[in-house]
């Protein structure tokens, strides 16, 4: 059978992953987003705020006459 030597491969390959993206690589992940964020937390208008003369989902102001 020439394809039960393939599967076996990737089966090794498979068990091999959680092993490589263990917790050091998801705590780099974790400290290399939390210094993304905060090196760009001044361009983020979440965090700023959005000026009102720029904002484009402000209520629209209404003129009425009596």
């Amino acid at each position: 059978m020439p394809g039960s030597s393939g599967i076996a491969a990737m089966k090794k390959v498979v068990q091999q992953l959680p092993l490589e993206a263990g917790p050091n690589h998801v705590s780099q992940a974790a400290a290399d987003l939390k210094q993304f964020g905060l090196q760009n937390a001044q361009h983020d208008p979440v965090l700023t705020g959005v000026s009102s003369g720029t904002n484009p989902f402000r209520p629209r102001k209404v003129c009425s006459f009596l």
